[in-house]
């Protein structure tokens, strides 16, 4: 984004990109011709990955099609690549559906709501990260029962939200939109005073749930003694210790590895923090699966104690793959040295606040390649929403609070008053996002129902209910 150019400029952008993608042509979703087959594409993406967990990912995203949705961000990648784009170039989440947002703790201690998933962040146009946020909503709305008249309010409250955010941000100095934030305790205020106390109590114990949520309850939750000393507890195969994974020689390397991996993250870390981190000893580890797109992905979970058993430390090490909207761009050269930087880089960008513990780093020869990772805590104050209980209205309030996060994310990663100046003071926006998110929905359903038929086939491997 421009740094420096005059807003007079930078408005003038907004305007000129309207002229090449009108705001009604936000609602068009035509598959294109030859559309590769989304069964295909998803199981291209799982070249690489550990093959013994990849019915376990299957599984997931059968279990519906908003399920199916959360994992195919690839999928949406190849779609939204293959239309025409407001070419407003900023960082993207790169996957921001519902599920993406949620509650966790700032270095301040501090419970903030922010979108917290970044394995495919990467530039691109901002109206991506938006499409994929309200055809999440379309899809939630449909898994819960609600009518089209329903689902579409859902959807216009959250496009208008991000929209007059993105306004407000465009008015601001620049320290303002740094500083902005969704805290817990102003949100359960505004809240309360929009949709009643009723909701705001709901947010309030959101909040005390969250809190709850550190480092010492993983703690007590996933470890256990094993002859006195304290050790991540086997909850196979979403939990498997190292010893358990393989014999003792190659454990020893296999932790090793992640020992050498730990001391090239540290470097990634700031002075002060590099200084927390060492007060800090290795003591075991563990193979996790975790989400739906990101199972069979290499991702271990690390114990360390500080000052006794009674001080402890949860770090997460997550393989770092390219981003599904790199080849949607179509990068000319690397913009990172690796993809854990970059998960990071654009982690720190949108994000409001950030783990003190995030980091990366690359490993040569990790299971005989050089593989890339990214370091942040297992949980800190971690909280997300419960979308399958919600009503209309508590899915709308959600939405909009997703919208205004995204805006928020987008202001600090693009070029906000460009994109203003695109959205315009009227509805035309959220109107056409209706309509896309609708479309898009559609399409979800349809492969979806591809993925179960090739799982029926047995082209593909599922296991139910992990």
């Amino acid at each position: 984004m421009p740094t420096h150019a005059d807003p007079a400029a930078r408005a003038a952008a907004g305007s000129a990109a309207r002229d090449r993608l009108p705001l009604k042509r936000l609602a068009e979703f035509v598959p294109a011709s030859g559309r590769t087959d989304p069964v295909a594409l998803l199981t291209g993406q799982e070249a690489g990955r550990l093959p013994e967990l990849l019915p376990i990912r299957h599984g997931r995203m059968l279990a519906s099609p908003l399920a199916f949705y959360r994992g195919a961000a690839v999928i949406m990648a190849a779609d939204l690549a293959a239309a025409a784009s407001s070419g407003l170039v900023g960082d993207l989440c790169g996957d921001a559906h519902l599920a993406n947002f949620g509650l966790y703790a700032s270095p301040e201690r501090r419970l903030v709501f922010d979108l917290n998933d970044f394995d495919e962040t990467h530039p691109g146009p901002f109206e991506w990260d938006v499409k994929r946020l309200v055809a999440s909503l379309a899809l939630a709305g449909r898994a819960n029962g609600f009518k089209r008249k329903e689902r579409s309010a859902v959807v216009l409250a959250t496009a208008r939200r991000y929209r007059e955010a993105m306004i407000d941000f465009a008015a601001m100095r620049e320290l303002d939109v740094w500083y902005a934030r969704a805290d817990i305790d102003e949100l359960r205020a505004r809240v309360g005073r929009e949709l009643g106390r009723k909701r705001g109590r709901r947010l309030a114990r959101a909040g005390i749930k969250a809190r709850a949520r550190d480092s010492l309850h993983a703690y007590r939750k996933l470890t256990t003694l094993v002859d006195g000393q304290r050790r991540i507890a086997a909850d196979p195969p979403l939990l498997t210790p190292v010893g358990d994974l393989v014999p003792d020689l190659a454990r020893k390397h296999l932790e090793d590895q992640i020992r050498e991996l730990l001391a090239g993250y540290r470097d990634s870390l700031a002075d002060d923090r590099r200084r927390l981190f060492d007060a800090f000893e290795f003591v075991d580890m563990a193979r996790k699966v975790v989400g739906v797109g990101s199972v069979g992905t290499r991702c271990w979970i690390v114990l360390l104690t500080g000052r006794d058993d009674g001080d402890p430390l949860l770090l997460q090490i997550k393989e770092a793959g390219p981003s599904v909207l790199a080849t949607a761009v179509g990068d000319a050269e690397p913009l990172w040295d690796s993809d854990g930087h970059r998960v990071v880089a654009g982690q720190r960008i949108m994000q409001a606040a950030s783990d003190i513990f995030l980091g990366w780093h690359s490993v040569a020869g990790f299971d005989g390649r050089t593989r890339d990772f990214y370091v942040r805590q297992l949980r800190d104050w971690k909280g997300s929403a419960v979308v399958g209980a919600m009503d209309p209205a508590g899915l709308g309030a959600y939405g909009q609070l997703c919208g205004w996060t995204l805006a928020r994310a987008h202001a600090r990663g693009g070029d906000r008053i460009a994109i203003a100046s695109y959205l315009g003071g009227g509805n035309r926006f959220e109107r056409a996002l209706v309509t896309f998110a609708e479309t898009y929905a559609d399409q979800t359903e349809t492969d979806h129902a591809a993925f179960a038929g090739a799982v029926r086939d047995g082209r593909i491997a599922a296991a139910d209910g992990i």
